[in-house]
């Protein structure tokens, strides 16, 4: 058989995500359940934790007042710095001594529904987005390739900084805040004056020495280079028990690895800092561990490692159960901030159910009318979404839209609007959904200026909306609109708005069949996602996206190019092979046989096969589509008994499926006959007697 022969199913298309692939990181993170007290910590019915929170509560550990393991109290009578939290967004922020940390970000109230970003409302609570629904299918040969961009495409949230809320909660009485003066003990003023440098004062001298420059705006890398001083100064001193202070050292000079952009120097540090404190200890261990785990997970989704960020955020969420109970309200933060994380694996199920606790605990503190509420019910209605419940996503939105409405809070309103209009899209309701997105764009405009992102995010909507209904005038009328404002943004602008708009507005070419301004549009996001840290799976998405696009063009070379540098990347971040990185593989497969490269073709298929058979079990039609490719493959090199082992299955399986009217059968049976034929067989007794019973 020719490699006309290998064919890729037509069952379903690669739809990757516009924004990051929820592909799972290589180094599976060191931090396990043992290593967190298993015996003590539930993790099965944790739910991980609010955003700002691991230094409050490290706080809460480090300078509690009860050391007898009773609960925490007075926590909602102190505030804390926030120089510590800020440090690991990895730069200073103009204008301000204070560096932003980032964390895995979904700000529920920005336009775009499947382009989550982070902000917080007035009351502090954080907001989240969600990806659209979708589970990515197999690459097609066809010109009908479902876009990796599409606007309606599962997207994954940005990293996020965590709510001040929670930080203002959280700190205890007596706590040294980051930056305050505070009076050397007179143990490190003898210490000063003498020859001697005991570890056991050196340590936190050192320590606070670090917090003051750090509250000064002092130059990051002058920071660390006294932070690790101080660390080393707490490792030669020998403790009977766990000495907080050290740890608090390494939750520093970790949060300083990653203001310089140095996560992987971070990983071994916050792991140390899980590793001292003790669950048997008290309170004060148990919230020093939960700090390390956030801060750890937060450093792992900078790396776009999201299985092992939210392992570290499941576990972080186990011990704050443990402390402050189910129905706190700092517990519920934490089940929203962990469905975030979800939501950028495209685990809508899991997300689900956290948005769920979150939605019960309101419930039982009486806040059912909250903004924080409506962040949540927002939420949740983008999960919904994501899993095609468009109904269930219109009722927890419009609860959302009132509640933000009554507290005057516009922009609010005006992003909870396009979600509604996203629903009414996916329900083929065009003029409610038109209704929806201009009232969300007249607000935006008055509100943040006729160029903002959010402005351009809409014009996206209305673009997808009018090339739905066929109205591909006004569709290119409102993509112009979007691509001015993208391609000349705003100062400040996050990057990844901008890509991702680039992408968008590139799925509604492509569904146009308009392929060249397509993947122009498609290489002006992987210049803007170059900028952006933690951004390698989302650009192995537009590259892979790039591959379908110049195999649609009958441009193999240049596919098979970005096939492999996708695949490249893919390998990099993707510890658990995911179905999409199996269709990715296929259609790389499919760009091989193309130009001739049989034997890698031949690999690629059976990696896939693997991961597809792994993913969706042998049965479903993307695997039969890879099996199907194989046997071709295995044919054109001459693999005949191969190649007819495979296609025997094939047809046996579709037969039973789809009965042997169906046309794939037909298809797969003409070729399984011609193979026989060259080779001088029959087909096998069981496939004929399978044939038989069925025709019957």
């Amino acid at each position: 058989m020719s490699k006309s022969g290998v064919q890729s199913s037509s069952h379903g298309n690669l739809s990757l995500p516009r924004k990051n692939l929820s592909i799972v990181p290589p180094p599976r993170s060191s931090l396990s359940t043992q290593e967190l007290d298993n015996d003590i910590i539930d993790l099965d019915q944790a739910s991980p934790l609010a955003a700002d929170t691991y230094e409050q509560l490290f706080r809460d550990a480090f300078d509690e007042q009860s050391v007898d393991g009773s609960p925490v109290s007075s926590v909602h009578d102190i505030n804390i710095e926030l120089e510590l939290r800020s440090l690991a967004a990895g730069g200073h922020a103009k204008g301000d001594k204070t560096m932003k940390r980032s964390v895995i970000k979904i700000d529920t109230m920005e336009p775009s529904c499947s382009t989550p970003k982070s902000s917080t409302p007035k009351s502090g609570t954080p907001k989240s987005g969600t990806p659209k629904a979708g589970t990515p299918k197999k690459l097609n040969l066809s010109p009908s390739v479902r876009s990796v961009s599409s606007p309606r495409s599962p997207l994954v949230p940005k990293p996020k900084t965590r709510s001040k809320s929670f930080q203002d909660n959280n700190l205890p009485l007596g706590s040294p805040r980051i930056g305050s003066p505070r009076v050397a003990s007179p143990r490190v003023s003898t210490l000063q004056g003498s020859n001697k440098e005991d570890p056991a004062y050196l340590g936190p001298y050192l320590l606070k020495q670090t917090q003051e420059l750090i509250s000064s705006g002092e130059n990051p890398k002058k920071c660390l280079e006294l932070g690790i001083r101080a660390m080393k100064a707490f490792e030669t001193g020998r403790f009977q028990k766990p000495n907080l202070e050290y740890v608090m050292c390494l939750h520093i000079v970790a949060a300083l690895y990653c203001s310089l952009g140095q996560y992987g120097e971070a990983i071994p540090v916050l792991e140390r800092s899980i590793e001292i404190p003790s669950m048997g200890e008290g309170h004060k261990n148990s919230l020093a561990k939960f700090a390390g785990c956030m801060q750890l997970g937060d450093t792992h989704a900078m790396l776009g490692y999201i299985e092992n960020s939210i392992l570290c955020y499941t576990a972080g969420l186990g011990i704050q159960r443990q402390v402050l109970g189910v129905t706190d309200p700092r517990f519920g933060e934490t089940c929203r901030y962990v469905a975030e994380a979800h939501i950028q694996a495209l685990e809508f199920d899991e997300a689900k159910k956290l948005c769920q606790m979150a939605l019960d605990i309101h419930k039982a503190n009486g806040s059912t009318a909250s903004v924080e509420e409506a962040a949540d019910r927002r939420l949740m209605g983008l999960v919904c979404d994501a899993k095609g419940e468009y109904e269930a996503a219109l009722e927890h939105y419009v609860l959302a839209s009132i509640t933000m409405s009554a507290a005057g809070q516009d922009s609010d309103v005006a992003a909870i609007d396009v979600c509604i209009g996203d629903a009414y899209l996916s329900l083929a309701r065009y003029d409610e959904a038109v209704f929806a997105y201009q009232k969300a764009l007249n607000v935006f405009k008055a509100t943040k200026g006729d160029n903002h992102p959010s402005v351009a995010s809409v014009f996206v909507r209305l673009a997808e909306l009018y090339n739905k209904m066929g109205k591909f005038r006004e569709s290119k009328s409102y993509c112009g609109n979007a691509l001015r404002i993208y391609e000349k943004p705003m100062p400040g602008s996050p990057n990844d708005e901008i890509g991702n708009g680039f992408i968008e507005v590139a799925a509604i070419y492509e569904s146009m069949n308009e392929i060249g301004p397509a993947i122009n549009l498609l290489k002006k996001a992987l210049k803007v996602f170059g900028k952006v840290q933690g951004q390698l799976s989302t650009i192995a998405g537009v590259e892979a996206q790039m591959g379908v696009l110049y195999y649609m063009m009958r441009s193999y070379s240049d596919s098979y190019d970005y096939f492999k540098v996708a695949v490249s990347k893919l390998r990099v971040v993707a510890e658990k092979k995911s179905a999409l990185f199996g269709n990715v593989l296929n259609q790389m497969g499919l760009a091989c046989v193309q130009i001739d490269l049989l034997d890698e073709a031949a690999d690629l298929f059976e990696e896939a096969k693997g991961v597809l058979e792994v993913e969706y079990g042998p049965h479903h039609p993307d695997t039969l589509g890879v099996y199907s490719n194989l046997a071709g493959t295995y044919d054109a090199m001459g693999r005949w008994d191969d190649a007819i082992e495979i296609l025997e299955y094939v047809v046996g399986m579709r037969e039973e499926k789809l009965g042997t009217a169906s046309s794939d059968v037909d298809d797969e049976k003409r070729r399984l006959a011609q193979i026989l034929k060259d080779a001088g067989r029959d087909r096998s007794k069981k496939d004929l007697s399978l044939e038989f019973l069925l025709d019957g």
